[in-house]
């Protein structure tokens, strides 16, 4: 057994595993799994920068996440940094805060080598048994982008496109000018709010949904989508929606960990986001402050990978990017 320790950075959101790998039985056992939404990529795709205020929260989180580690005694650690840190012009800001505070330094990966280690952690589970047919096709929704990964047992294709939840809400659910979706505790009396339309109209919807139909027609160019026989859903749009679905009063990662989507089901929660309000989206009892502003789109997102391949389901898993990235050290 090896203690390693898995940091997943992206655009939304900032995540620790740490745990104990048995390659040899394929066994990785969590001691500790935390997240913590961040917001890193605020602003991101307007600015090209990240906003000093995105830094020091993801930067407070590292320090929490260096005493977890230290405490745990954790013998590897791999930072991984994905699509915000990509895209930013002062990424070496973030390099040295994240090296000064974990003592590693981030890897600010391709969006392909993102997709490996989400398919790694997604399937490695799954592969093998009887009631779920390859070849798999694992989607993560992140905040700035989506990755798209088919394999049946070893990688066949892999494509990440730039849109996310995070990315879908600040291009066409913002006012112009106005304040960005904020990550505190405190969404119902933030600026953010107000700067939201809420809910959004059929315009902007069609257009969110005019940016996700042309991103899978790029995937599709690399990644062969209709193939799948099983659709995998990865990352916190996903979870929530299953939570909502399953008609949880708390958030239950075992509840949602394997558990099936219809179609049906995804359509009439993306729905039901659309038409809601901040507060009647905050009062779902799973629904993380953080991601009230962002659930929706990142909803019609899922709904739209979905009436694309053709999938009547989404095997929804707990299990991804940092699953991988753990494997990737444990070797």
């Amino acid at each position: 057994m090896k203690r390693v320790a898995a940091i997943d950075c992206g655009t939304n959101s900032i995540r620790l595993l740490v745990a104990d790998a048995d390659p040899a039985t394929g066994e990785l056992k969590d001691l500790d799994r935390r997240m913590q939404i961040v917001r890193l990529g605020q602003g991101v795709d307007r600015t090209g920068r990240l906003a000093p205020e995105a830094l020091e929260r993801t930067f407070a989180a590292c320090r929490e996440y260096a005493a977890v580690i230290k405490g745990l005694g954790a013998e590897q650690v791999r930072f991984v940094a994905t699509s915000a840190s990509r895209d930013a012009e002062n990424r070496e800001d973030f390099v040295r805060g994240v090296v000064g505070i974990l003592g590693v330094e981030p890897e600010v990966i391709t969006g392909d080598q993102e997709a490996e280690f989400s398919y790694t952690g997604a399937t490695k589970e799954l592969t093998g048994r009887t009631d779920h047919a390859q070849p798999f096709l694992v989607v993560d929704i992140g905040g700035g982008s989506t990755e798209f990964v088919l394999g049946d047992g070893s990688v066949r294709a892999a494509r990440s496109v730039d849109v996310g939840c995070v990315r879908m809400t600040e291009r066409h659910l913002v006012h112009e000018g106005e304040a960005h979706p904020s990550p505190d505790h405190r969404p119902s009396t933030s600026a953010a709010h107000a700067s939201l339309t809420d809910p959004p109209t059929a315009g902007q919807i069609s257009a969110i949904k005019a940016d996700v139909a042309a991103a899978l027609d790029r995937a599709e160019e690399t990644v062969p989508l209709r193939e799948a026989a099983t659709l995998v859903g990865l990352a916190g749009s996903v979870t929530t929606v299953a939570a909502i679905a399953l008609g949880l009063e708390s958030y239950d990662s075992e509840a949602i960990h394997h558990s099936r989507l219809s179609l049906a089901q995804v359509r009439e929660i993306t729905g039901r986001l659309l038409s809601s309000t901040h507060a009647e989206r905050a009062a779902i009892p799973v629904m993380h402050p953080g991601r009230v502003d962002v659930i929706a789109a990142g909803a019609l997102v899922l709904l739209s990978i979905m009436e694309r391949t053709g999938a009547g389901e989404v095997v929804v898993s707990e299990h991804d990017i940092l699953d991988g990235i753990a494997w990737s050290i444990a070797g």
